[in-house]
């Protein structure tokens, strides 16, 4: 049910990733009208929005040699390098100018720190620095969360993750939500999901 402990969270909808970006998700821009709508039914409304530093350790071209999509040692674990991408104060960190959503409330910016990347809105890539969104929700009383927006294999399914981890009722909406689904990992993504007690739901399934 969608009532006042529910919350939508929309995730990193945003020019980079939408087409025409430097980290575009196929149909990344489908997901506008979807959530537009879907969140005149929320009074809880919060963005979440990459904001990388320039030269930000997640970037293929801050390791020499490296190329988009290969992977790194972290010392907080194996880290994927992408394009350079969401850099603070670029039209491609901004939103994408379709996303109509005046009735929210919060927006959680997320990997801004140069040395750590960050896909949930939650929790950042080394998995202890909370980036605030927990206990906001919590002094909320939000109970359940739909998180929808891009893209499903990372920032969506992380975030969905760590919010079931958090206690609260997570589910994503497959239609609001885009992937980039490579070698993989939009299977592997799901799979992770539902094993942590994500469910995964249509516009059509969302009652109230």
């Amino acid at each position: 049910m969608i009532d006042p402990q529910t919350a939508l969270i929309v995730v990193d909808v945003q020019n980079d990733f939408c087409p025409g970006g430097s980290l575009a998700v196929a149909g990344g821009d489908e997901v506008v009208p979807v959530i537009n709508a879907l969140a005149q039914r929320f009074a809880n409304v919060v963005l979440t929005q990459d904001w990388h530093p320039a030269g930000h350790s997640s970037f293929a071209s801050s390791h020499l040699g490296k190329a988009p999509f290969e992977t790194v040692a972290m010392p907080y674990g194996a880290q994927a390098l992408w394009p350079e991408h969401c850099v603070q104060g670029t039209r491609g960190a901004e939103f994408h100018p379709g996303l109509d959503l005046p009735q929210a409330q919060a927006v959680v910016r997320k990997g801004f720190r140069s040395e750590v990347d960050s896909y949930s809105g939650f929790l950042e890539a080394d998995r202890t620095t909370r980036t605030g969104l927990g206990g906001y929700l919590t002094e909320r009383g939000v109970s359940r969360v739909v998180v929808v927006g891009l893209a499903t294999d990372f920032c969506v399914g992380w975030t969905a993750q760590d919010a079931a981890a958090a206690g609260l009722d997570s589910l994503v909406v497959e239609e609001a939500c885009r992937a980039i689904d490579h070698d993989g990992s939009l299977a592997r993504a799901w799979a992770a999901m539902a094993a942590s007690g994500v469910r995964r739901a249509r516009v059509a399934d969302l009652p109230g």
